[in-house]
Parts: structure tokens; C-alpha cells; sequence
């Protein structure tokens, strides 16, 4: 189950940072940075890092989301596909909400806290995310 889970929120991290980082690229909305960035966090915020290293930062509560969505499918035992899609938007709703913070926290540019389009790429990521980690779900079951 672990490795499940592992294996779920790191696809579906990679997928929701990928579709960001293109989004970003292709329209300058920087919704990729806003994902990565970890400025305002206390002790490791002053500290430039990599974007490969906050790749990993964002990958770890990804993992995170994996693991406790594999937890919550495997207690339900026998879920039908609709109610694995709704655990995964409910575990994934939260996240966008988090634009609002993370916005306003930030250092470093970010799209504008009321920045219509970048909200609605922010939540069509975050959407993408959250069907990643029920076909990842469905795929990965049966191979670990």
C-alpha cells in the first residue's frame, strides 16, 4: 500500500508540475513558480534553492496526498470509480484554496492574488492532479 501511494502522488506531482511549468512557459502566468516556492517558509524560505530541489519539496506533499489517498480507497474496500474520484477531489480540494496564501505570502513574483486566469489554471492543474491520482490508482493497482 505504501509503495502504492508512493508511487500514485509521485506521478501525479510530476503530472500537476509539469501541465504548471507549461502553463507558465506558454502563457507567463507564473503559476509553476507559485507551486514551487518556498520563500515565506521559515528557515529553509531565505535559502535559494534549485528548482529541482523544490520540485522535491512539492513532490513530498504530493507523495503525502498519495499515500493517505491509497489509505482512505483501501480501508473503503470494493469502492465503486465514483466513489475513487470523489476521495481524490476530496483530498485535492483543499489545494485550491492554497492559491490565496500562497499568493499573498510569497516574496518572489506571483501571479496577483485575484487573477482570474491564474486561478483557473491553478484549479484546472490542480483538477489534472486529482484524475492523475485516480488513473494512476487504477493502473498502478495492478502492477505493485
Amino acid at each position: 500500500m505504501l509503495r502504492l501511494g508512493i508511487s500514485i502522488g509521485m506521478l501525479s506531482g510530476i503530472i500537476l508540475g509539469l501541465c504548471l511549468k507549461w502553463i507558465e512557459w506558454l502563457t507567463g502566468k507564473q503559476v509553476y513558480t507559485l507551486l514551487l516556492n518556498v520563500d515565506f517558509i521559515p528557515i529553509i524560505g531565505p535559502i535559494q534553492w534549485p528548482e529541482w530541489v523544490e520540485f522535491v519539496f512539492h513532490l513530498l506533499i504530493a507523495v503525502a496526498i498519495g499515500i493517505v489517498f491509497v489509505y482512505i480507497v483501501g480501508k473503503l474496500n470494493n469502492m465503486s470509480i465514483r466513489k475513487i474520484v470523489l476521495c481524490s477531489f476530496l483530498l485535492t480540494l483543499p489545494t485550491i484554496p492554497l492559491y490565496f496564501p500562497l499568493t499573498l505570502l510569497a516574496l518572489k513574483p506571483t501571479p496577483a492574488v485575484d487573477d482570474a486566469v491564474a486561478i483557473f489554471y491553478w484549479t484546472a492543474g490542480h483538477l489534472i492532479f486529482a484524475a492523475a491520482l485516480v488513473f494512476g490508482y487504477i493502473i498502478l493497482k495492478r502492477r505493485l
